[in-house]
């Protein structure tokens, strides 16, 4: 059997870059976190925010080392398998990652290490500095990989001159169509994801009593951050699904699986594409919806595949299912920061087991849902590279064959398996020994350790964050 080069590297580009992404998406919202639990401290002197900062600078630590192991091999990759694309593009790609890596990662590098081990060695202001040019990094570095990607989605400010893009407008390249809705979707989300991944783990602190007064402030925070931020995403979401309806309307197609351009389009719950045959089968939809949705007219006219070529055409089973998964979990999102809501009377968000369960699994889901929405993004843009302008055929290396592809792709497999399994072997250590009480935060009679875990919804504790009563009136 012949091995195809170029279905193999964009497996294996998808690999790397779906294996990446989930580390920036949680450490950017982390570090802003963080950073916020450093003012806290620095304000108001509580023990509490010490503790909670130096925790969660751990965790920090740990998954931005695997997020820059697993992130250096990718721009590797365009020089081996895509070379054809990086010499075409190298005017504007090349100094746009330059300016990631010294603008952001070496800001981030630096203030790091005084993040992590300045503590008691430079004055608190110093340590707040630090902590903030940590997260200022991680927005900035996110800034110039999704200018350069969202470029690829809409190419503004450049032409196309024998095979070469050469920048005309720095300001329309860089500032390009798309861009103001891909950076804000993506930071609200890094936000969701720090902030689920917070609450899921104190969450489960919780449901084991430890450090009780720590954890509910932790989850109080965060599920008000998630109240604000689910909805919002929703909103951000809808102006971004506008803007790709007027650039990349085969996209927005085969994420509604429309086949033919028609007015009052229903909003299809589910259905199965057949590319084959250009149709849907077994579909189930609201009438008019996606109109609805996509246009803000119920009678509005949505897009149709059929007016895109076979051989343009976006894998639509892909990008119709995982935009599915990605809006199913934004949902159901909003309806555990609704939930909480509703909990918060007589402070039962964090003494009722079930919901404390439903955050623990839901800190999983933003990770899921980014990815899945990474899928729609680039899978939605096939078959090209440069939407519009340049294809995946022709960004390929000229003498890549099959076999080295596959040499590569199963190489990184083993890589980032080797990568995934040491760094998720230091997290569960870390979140293993939690929030422990050290000479520099406070003391246990501010914050005591339950005796024994949550087992029922009527659970009462004072002030102190020690369990006092349980159902059927026993005490610790």
């Amino acid at each position: 059997m012949e091995l195809d080069p170029l279905l193999l590297s964009r497996i294996q580009f998808a690999f790397v870059v779906l294996f990446h992404a989930i580390f920036p998406v949680f450490t950017i919202g982390l570090a802003s976190f963080i950073a916020f639990l450093e003012a806290l401290f620095f304000k108001t002197g509580n023990p509490v925010w010490e503790r909670l900062s130096s925790f969660w600078v751990q965790v920090f630590a740990v998954v931005f080392g695997m997020g820059v192991v697993s992130g250096i091999v990718m721009s590797f990759q365009f020089g081996t398998n895509w070379s054809n694309y990086a010499y075409a593009s190298a005017n504007f790609l090349g100094p746009m990652l330059s300016y990631e890596v010294i603008t952001a990662f070496f800001l981030e590098a630096a203030f790091l290490g005084i993040l992590l081990f300045g503590r008691n060695r430079v004055p608190k202001g110093v340590h707040l500095f630090a902590a903030c040019m940590v997260a200022l990094g991680t927005f900035i570095s996110s800034f110039w990989i999704l200018s350069a990607n969202s470029w690829m989605h809409t190419p503004a400010g450049v032409e196309l001159r024998d095979g070469v893009f050469f920048v005309t407008s720095w300001t329309e390249a860089i500032f390009n169509p798309s861009f103001p809705y891909r950076f804000a979707h993506m930071g609200v989300a890094s936000f969701l994801t720090g902030a689920f991944v917070v609450s899921g783990v104190s969450a489960w602190y919780l449901l084991r009593g430890r450090e009780v007064e720590v954890n509910r402030r932790a989850l109080s925070m965060c599920l008000w951050l998630i109240l604000i931020l689910a909805p919002t995403q929703a909103v951000i979401g809808d102006f971004h699904g506008i803007n790709t309806l007027e650039h990349q309307p085969a996209k927005v197609a085969a994420m509604e699986g429309n086949w033919e351009t028609s007015s009052g389009v229903p909003l299809l719950l589910f259905a199965w594409p057949d590319q084959a045959s250009q149709s849907n089968r077994f579909e189930i939809g609201i009438p008019k919806l996606a109109s609805l949705i996509l246009t803000h007219d119920a009678d509005g006219e949505v897009p149709g595949l059929n007016e895109v070529p076979v051989e343009e055409q976006p894998p639509v089973a892909l990008v119709f299912w995982s935009f599915r998964i990605m809006v199913g979990l934004g949902l159901l999102m909003i309806a555990t920061a609704f939930t909480g809501l509703l909990l918060r009377r007589k402070q039962r968000y964090w003494q009722t087991p079930w919901f404390l369960q439903a955050l623990r699994l839901m800190s999983v889901t933003p990770f899921v849902a980014v990815l899945a929405g990474w899928i729609v993004t680039e899978s939605g843009r096939a078959p090209w590279l440069v939407y519009g302008l340049m294809t995946h055929a022709q960004g390929l290396t000229p003498s890549l064959t099959g076999g080295m592809a596959l040499f590569t792709l199963l190489g990184y497999m083993l890589v980032y398996g080797m990568i995934f399994s040491a760094g998720l072997y230091y997290l569960m250590r870390v979140l293993q020994d939690g929030l422990e009480i050290n000479e520099h935060a406070a003391d246990a009679s501010e914050i005591h350790r339950p005796a024994r875990p949550l087992s029922g919804s009527n659970v009462s504790f004072d002030t102190k964050g020690r369990v006092i009563e349980v159902e059927g009136g026993l005490r610790l």
